[in-house]
């Protein structure tokens, strides 16, 4: 039945092809205009044929659906034909999920034909092995980095869409609030609402869970004075950071402003909620303010956005973690320092195919080799560890499913029905059980074994 599973999806991937390749062929042949009041509409990026206004519908019957549905298949077909070709011949070869490649035709299309060349061969290295939205994050950077004029204009006329709105009073009297705005806001807002939620916690007790709290919190950002009450009263302004207890409380509003006004700057800056971001960029992007840095659940930035992130905000920078080290340790908890190690090499969640979108406070870290207490030394370290999502790590306790770490960041996972995978800096790649035998066999005696794809064969 896997073997039907994974012909099925490979017949899918091709019908979709199929039907990109008819869109693409009706637009060859409708090309021309039939006479000079016949119209004629370039549905692609630049450097892609024009074709007859009015040939679309036509199509569009056949296909029974939308013209518009029908015309955005003809443009996405044009793209990847014309502008994106190394794409277009993994998704000819079934290889990847072809609306991934509709997407990414679709993201670059405002670029000029001399620049989508660093969207293709990217993408193309990509998309046969990574998870969608990887695949997608990889484009946007590429987007930025090849045309960051129009990125930095698109930018300054995203600012006037930002918003803050309100929805409907449900039937218990709770709202949504949705916003719009920068990262950097969000940042900090989230920050501030996990601060107060957490003082909340302390002083509401225990019959409240987090997601609450956190909601509990939103209104008091609504309420300044209630809310520097609030702050001030659990801002540690001792000058033993250590101690628990705060130094004072303000009886009433007089006094908490008049000792606002006479804080230190230092104490200040203990009144913001803190936050952690991982942020991946280059010494040559910060030195030269040009390129592209990554923050881990938001995605792509031009890098001069970094303050926008940051702000005013006291930084404090974690040092490079040197990847040579292979730190083992005797317990079964992971020390922060060896989570660190983890989280840098693997990128992210382990699992296959998954989306590298995990942040490393929303995965658990587990043992590839289940932890035993009557055990080896030294069995917690970056040789038998790797980040996996909750649901992740479930189903790979229960679900007989094994995974052995096959050297740095590369992760082999086999199923009980004897598939198995890779999961490695370059995505996922399917392996015979031979090739998952042989690679779980060299480990053992400390030898990572790599296998070179074999040639194309052509058709």
């Amino acid at each position: 039945m896997l073997d039907l599973a994974t012909s099925a999806l490979r017949a899918r991937r091709l019908a979709e092809v199929e039907e990109l390749r008819l869109a693409i062929q009706w637009a060859v042949i409708q090309g021309h205009p039939r006479d000079e009041r016949d119209p004629m509409v370039t549905l692609g990026g630049e450097g892609t044929p024009p074709v007859r206004e009015h040939a679309i519908p036509e199509l569009a019957m056949a296909r029974e659906t939308h013209p518009v549905t029908s015309r955005a298949l003809m443009a996405d077909g044009l793209d990847l034909v014309h502008r994106l070709p190394a794409t277009w011949a993994v998704v000819e070869a079934g290889d990847c999920e072809p609306w991934v490649a509709r997407k990414v035709a679709v993201l670059s299309r405002a670029l000029l034909s001399e620049q989508v060349g660093r969207v293709d061969r990217a993408v193309a290295k990509a998309i046969a092995g990574h998870a969608p939205s990887t695949v997608l994050e990889i484009t946007r950077a590429k987007v930025i980095e090849a045309d960051p004029e129009t990125h930095r204009a698109e930018r300054e006329r995203s600012r006037h869409e930002r918003y803050v709105r309100l929805s409907r009073s449900d039937e218990f009297g709770y709202r949504h609030v949705i916003a719009r705005v920068t990262a950097g806001d969000a940042a900090w807002l989230d920050a501030m609402v996990d601060r107060v939620a957490d003082i909340l916690g302390t002083t509401m007790g225990a019959d409240h869970n987090h997601d609450e709290l956190r909601s509990l919190a939103m209104g008091w950002l609504a309420r300044p004075v209630d809310l520097l009450t609030l702050l001030l009263e659990h801002t540690e302004t001792s000058d033993d950071p250590a101690a628990d207890a705060p130094a004072w409380a303000p009886e009433h509003i007089d006094e908490t402003v008049a000792r606002l006004t006479t804080l230190p700057a230092h104490r200040l800056a203990r009144l913001r909620g803190r936050g952690r971001l991982f942020v991946h960029v280059t010494d040559e992007a910060l030195r030269t303010r040009t390129g592209v840095a990554r923050i881990e659940g938001v995605g792509p930035i031009d890098v001069r956005q970094l303050d926008e992130v940051l702000g005013h905000a006291d930084v404090t920078v974690t040092p490079v973690i040197d990847l040579r080290e292979r730190r083992r340790v005797d317990a079964y908890e992971h020390p922060e320092d060896v989570k660190d190690h983890v989280w840098v090499q693997t990128g992210g969640d382990c699992f296959p195919f998954t989306p590298r979108t995990a942040t490393r406070g929303g995965v658990d870290f587990d043992h590839a080799i289940p932890f035993d207490d009557t055990g080896p030394p030294g069995q917690t370290g970056p040789h038998n560890s790797g980040p996996l999502r909750r649901r992740h790590h479930r189903t790979k306790t229960h679900g007989g499913i094994t995974t052995r770490v096959v050297g740095p960041g590369r992760h082999l996972w086999r199923t009980p029905h004897g598939q198995a995978f890779l999961v490695d800096h370059t995505g996922t790649r399917r392996l015979s059980k031979d090739q998952a035998s042989a690679m779980a066999d060299a480990i053992k005696d400390g030898v990572e074994l790599y296998f070179t794809p074999s040639p194309m064969v052509p058709p």
